[in-house]
């Protein structure tokens, strides 16, 4: 009886094995189709990719979505902008007081982090929610609309004979930051950023003054009394005086922009094109890669895509390309060090020249027909070239001993640079050699690397994901943390308990945080 019972029971466990494998079946074949459409199936037309989310946006097609293709030339897209934007009349900000908004922050994170049901902003820190002041006009649309209007008149040159226009061109990193925040939710494809409407709902603030279009085409009088206009509107809000500026977004990407106010506003998030330790154009204290972002220049050359690359790799005979001004101040000196020792060298060509028209088509030919491209320290230690030659193909050759790079916590720019001491570089022949010893292989897989990583470099309307924009705003979430640290440890401690560190105790601009914010 015993065995008999035995005999059953192992029967129905034969049958309820292969029962829940039918059923498992089943549920497969239902659920197959929507599996084969989500982000976490592999793609075998796509490229492979350890983020997920990188994998997503690379098969993402705003035209699919009704948005359109992206405009990545800036004055169009400004026309384009200009001709469908509604300016505020008034710019008035500031609705709360100071200490009702610090209240009504602290209770909207209260109930993100110990309520039952808004848990959202607590479990996605990578979505970063910002507030977009909105400014008189003469701040934004008026210069805008200044420059629209006269940069085909715009004939007058800097000091080292640089177009105005296109040096606002390249440092134009502002308008396009503040376009897409500014653009209706149906025409952005950004996830890693929202606007929101209500101050009291910011992570962040973005402050929309046109810094480097102010400084190159207004008088020098009005542009000063400008940027002082634009420090009080600023500073008097509640939103700053409550955080101090800290959670306050600043553009100031050229380094001659916004110079006689920094001071009073050293504190918010700077965008900058480096961080000139040399102490030149920052003050010494004034930033620092804890608390400020470094942004790429927009580049001044067109765009060569996978068709271009691919079709220039037979041209590419020169070994190494150079066309720029060889004298410069500053870390930019080791410019004509570098002429001296490459001249006259075996497949090296050195150029005078500025970024005219003319120029501009020189350098696009030269450096699509060239293997390496130098990119030395101008004035200061970036320059609008690397990103020229990372658009074109071209592996960059950095120079720039103290040099920060844009994205470097996301990207590793090892695989599309080579990196050069500035002592090694100024020894006559070493330089060529070097250049002449790398592998081949290493140059095609690095030429690969480069047409793919350019896409991070190339701003647009709308924004792309994985574009320059994009990565800004998952650069500044990694900040966040440390914003709000700074900012509610400056609230609550008491003045005469501690002799406080300033910014201004430091002796330059480094790379790691100075002792207190």
């Amino acid at each position: 009886m015993r065995h008999s019972r035995l005999g059953i029971g192992f029967q129905m466990k034969k049958f309820l094995f292969f029962l829940g494998i039918a059923t498992i079946s089943s549920i497969c074949l239902f659920f197959i189709p929507f599996l084969s459409s989500s982000r976490c199936s592999p793609d075998l037309n796509q490229e492979k990719s350890s983020d997920s989310q990188f994998s997503a946006a690379r098969s993402y097609d705003p035209i699919d979505h009704g948005i359109g293709a992206p405009g990545y030339s800036f004055v169009p897209s400004l026309e384009k902008f200009l001709a469908s934007a509604h300016p505020s009349v008034n710019g008035e900000e500031g609705k709360l007081g100071e200490e009702a908004l610090d209240d009504d922050m602290w209770a909207r994170d209260s109930r993100s982090l110990f309520g039952k049901t808004d848990l959202e902003h607590w479990s996605a820190l990578s979505v970063v929610r910002v507030y977009v002041y909105e400014m008189p006009s003469k701040f934004t649309y008026d210069l805008l609309k200044l420059f629209l209007t006269s940069y085909k008149e715009t004939e007058n040159l800097t000091s080292n004979g640089s177009p105005v226009h296109r040096l606002i061109e390249q440092h134009s990193v502002d308008y396009w930051l503040w376009a897409d925040l500014i653009s209706p939710p149906s025409k952005r494809l950004l996830k890693s950023v929202v606007r929101v409407h209500r101050q009291e709902d910011a992570d962040l603030f973005y402050i929309p003054f046109f810094t480097t279009i102010s400084y190159f085409l207004l008088e020098r009088q009005q542009c000063k009394s400008l940027y002082r206009e634009a420090s009080e509107w600023i500073t008097n809000q509640a939103a700053w005086k409550r955080s101090g500026g800290r959670d306050h977004i600043l553009p100031v990407h050229h380094p001659w922009s916004f110079k006689s106010v920094r001071r009073h506003m050293k504190k918010a998030i700077w965008l900058l094109p480096d961080m000139d330790s040399t102490g030149n154009w920052y003050k010494p204290g004034q930033v620092w890669l804890e608390k400020d972002l470094i942004l790429p220049y927009v580049p001044n050359v067109e765009f060569c895509n996978a068709d271009c690359q691919l079709d220039s790799q037979s041209r590419r005979t020169t070994l190494l390309f150079f066309r720029g001004r060889l004298k410069r101040n500053a870390g930019g000196k080791i410019r004509s060090v570098l002429g001296n020792v490459l001249s006259g060298a075996e497949g090296v060509v050195i150029e005078e020249g500025s970024t005219g028209e003319t120029g501009r088509a020189a350098s696009q030919t030269g450096m699509r027909r060239s293997v390496f491209c130098l990119s030395p320290a101008g004035d200061t230690p970036s320059s609008a070239r690397l990103f020229d030659a990372i658009v074109s193909g071209c592996i960059p050759v950095i120079v720039s001993d103290e040099l920060e790079l844009p994205f470097e916590g996301i990207l590793d720019y090892r695989k599309i640079a080579l990196f050069v001491s500035s002592g090694d570089a100024t020894k006559p022949g070493w330089l060529v050699s070097f250049l002449k010893g790398v592998d081949q292989a290493k140059v095609k897989e690095m030429q690969v690397n480069l047409a793919q990583f350019s896409r991070h470099f190339r701003f647009s309307s709308p924004a792309q994901p994985l574009g320059p924009e994009d990565l800004a705003w998952r650069m500044i979430a990694g900040k966040l943390v440390n914003i709000k640290l700074h900012m509610r440890r400056s609230q609550r401690v008491v003045r005469e308990s501690r002799s406080l560190c300033t910014c201004d105790c430091r002796q330059g601009n480094y790379t790691e945080p100075p002792a207190a914010l």
